[in-house]
């Protein structure tokens, strides 16, 4: 903002005076005029401005209000912000596995508060936003070919930290510091997502088949486990019945012996086998689940049940003894 003041002086010709006198004193206040012309300049705050005088460098005018002399030669020859600036670059550039990608890098920065540094901001450097662009891209597009697509994402904090330890080297000398450096995206083409993520559920999709498979392999052995179990138990739950059976009959067929005399151990088992096959008889005949089975109904097929079963047990025993 520039304001000018100007020194404005009026001569009224008095009556007494002469024409040639006033003439002279006119031209006397012409003269003051010019050389009493000022402006006023007013420097926000978070700016500093260049002033010159003649073309050279005179002074950095901090904000406030300052008074400038143009007929000094005093101008204003710019600006400088003191605020903290930010500049975000895309770089495209390509993998080691030969896959482009695209790499956001955020730069803050500032010139540096020191009358040194600020005259080397404003005097040794012209753009100062694309003198760092300039530098982004060179260290982008020597750092990432190196590594592969995969690795990129994951070090993209050492890629943003030498960018920022280049940076740092190369704009103090014009005067600017940097602030921080991020990288804030990495962007594949297109394609190349949806390739990635392809592989990404396909690799997924076979860990969770082979974690199925596994499952359902656990679940066979354990049944088989079970079931195994279960078989043993009943065989022992068998045998120890048909010991309980043998058990029985023996103790009944030492007390029917005991009790009736003239008969023998043959006799008594066949009257027990006798009552047993009734006995099954009616449990078949009465029971609601119970198949149709057809059997010898006759009393003389209990004998020859009887002989069948005792042939079986003589030649079980047989085997068991030899």
């Amino acid at each position: 903002h520039t304001h000018t003041h100007t020194h404005t002086h009026t001569h009224t010709r008095h009556p007494s005076i002469p024409r040639s006198s006033l003439s002279a004193s006119n031209k006397q206040s012409s003269h003051q005029q010019q050389t009493n012309k000022m402006f006023w300049a007013c420097v926000p705050q978070g700016t500093i401005q260049v002033i010159q005088t003649w073309g050279k460098f005179k002074k950095f005018a901090e904000p406030g209000c300052h008074c400038i002399v143009p007929c000094c030669g005093d101008e204003i020859a710019g600006a400088l912000s003191t605020r903290i600036q930010s500049l975000e670059v895309a770089c495209e550039t390509k993998t080691k596995d030969n896959v482009f990608v695209t790499i956001i890098v955020s730069t803050q920065y500032m010139v540096l508060k020191d009358p040194e540094r600020m005259y080397d901001a404003f005097y040794k450097l012209t753009d100062s936003r694309e003198q760092i662009r300039s530098y982004i891209f060179d260290v982008v597009r020597s750092t990432v070919p190196r590594i592969n697509l995969d690795d990129v994402f994951t070090t993209k904090e050492e890629i943003a930290v030498e960018v920022k330890s280049m940076l740092e080297k190369a704009m103090t000398e014009f005067g600017y510091s940097i602030i921080q450096t991020l990288v804030t995206d990495i962007a594949p083409d297109q394609k190349v997502k949806i390739a990635m993520n392809e592989i990404n559920a396909a690799a997924r999709q076979r860990v969770a088949a082979q974690d199925r498979a596994e499952a359902e392999k656990i679940m066979v052995v354990k049944a088989a486990e079970a079931d195994a179990e279960a078989k043993y138990l009943q065989g022992t739950g068998i045998a120890r019945q048909r010991q309980a059976i043998i058990n029985g009959l023996r103790e009944s067929v030492v007390n029917f012996q005991a009790e009736v005399s003239d008969i023998n151990s043959k006799d008594v088992m066949e009257m027990m086998m006798m009552t047993q096959y009734f006995d099954t008889m009616k449990e078949m005949g009465t029971s609601d689940n119970s198949t149709t089975l057809f059997v010898p109904a006759g009393p003389g097929a209990v004998a020859e049940a009887s002989a069948q079963i005792r042939s079986g047990l003589i030649k079980s025993g047989g085997a068991g003894g030899s």
